[in-house]
């Protein structure tokens, strides 16, 4: 593995059961430490498929997958402790209140009390939520959800962020806010691989992006490196002008 890798996929391949097509057929790339890594792909592209993986929460038939020099085969309790999750669906007890949720999830990464109320306050402040913070998940707005979600995968102050359509299906404003935080938090040095369908976010927060289909890359760089090559204005202009098919002439840009 790279010294400068967080991440390195080798090979990879997943079938689900009962499935006719692999869902990762031969993925292979490398995270360097510090970037801003976005998998950009249609519905069944392997974007969901591939980050469950890194996190420990699937598992795949061949292949080798490294997260900081960690096999997730056999090191999975190390690189959850190392890792931040913001799943694509909200992962809160809606009958719980905010803090409550989030003491509950800094528990179970083994925070102390004292720490779980200390990082808690920082991060309710930060992101404006003081006057809901005793409210029930179910009485807030999806946008403030999603702000909690991203907030319960801060807590163990992960050296990676996995992030899983993180501004999916939300109001402008919680968005940007949303936004805001993840260009800090990139800035901060904390490594963050993003799965996205919003083309003008991720060109606008990610370092390099890999685009995906039928579970292998197509292309993938710097987005300003791949909106030169292939002459167009924007990555969002370089999926409609190309698709999700094998057109490009290059299966790999760096």
């Amino acid at each position: 593995m790279p010294n400068n890798a967080a991440i390195e996929i080798i090979d990879l391949y997943k079938t689900y059961a009962g499935s006719t097509y692999a869902a990762l057929n031969g993925l292979s790339l490398t995270v360097a430490k510090g970037e801003f890594f976005g998998l950009l792909g249609p519905n069944g592209a392997g974007k969901t498929t591939t980050v469950s993986i890194l996190c420990g929460l699937a598992s795949f038939q061949k292949g080798n997958v490294f997260v900081e020099g960690q096999d997730v085969k056999t090191q999975t309790k190390n690189i959850k402790r190392i890792t931040g999750v913001v799943p694509q669906e909200i992962a809160l007890y809606q009958e719980l209140t905010t803090e409550e949720n989030l003491r509950l999830f800094g528990n179970m990464h083994n925070i102390s009390g004292q720490s779980v109320r200390m990082r808690m306050n920082e991060f309710i402040n930060d992101f404006g939520l003081m006057p809901y913070r005793n409210r029930r998940i179910e009485q807030l707005s999806g946008g403030m959800k999603r702000q909690v979600n991203l907030i319960a995968a801060l807590l163990n102050s992960p050296s990676i962020l996995f992030l899983d359509e993180p501004t999916v299906g939300i109001d402008v404003r919680s968005k940007s806010i949303i936004v805001e935080k993840l260009k800090q938090i990139h800035q901060n040095g904390t490594t963050v691989v993003y799965t996205s369908h919003d083309m003008n976010e991720a060109e606008t927060l990610c370092s390099h992006i890999a685009l995906l289909d039928r579970g292998k890359i197509i292309v993938e760089g710097h987005p300003v490196t791949l909106i030169s090559k292939f002459g167009v204005g924007s990555v969002e202009e370089l999926i409609r002008k190309y698709g999700w098919n094998e057109t490009f002439e290059s299966p790999l840009v760096k």
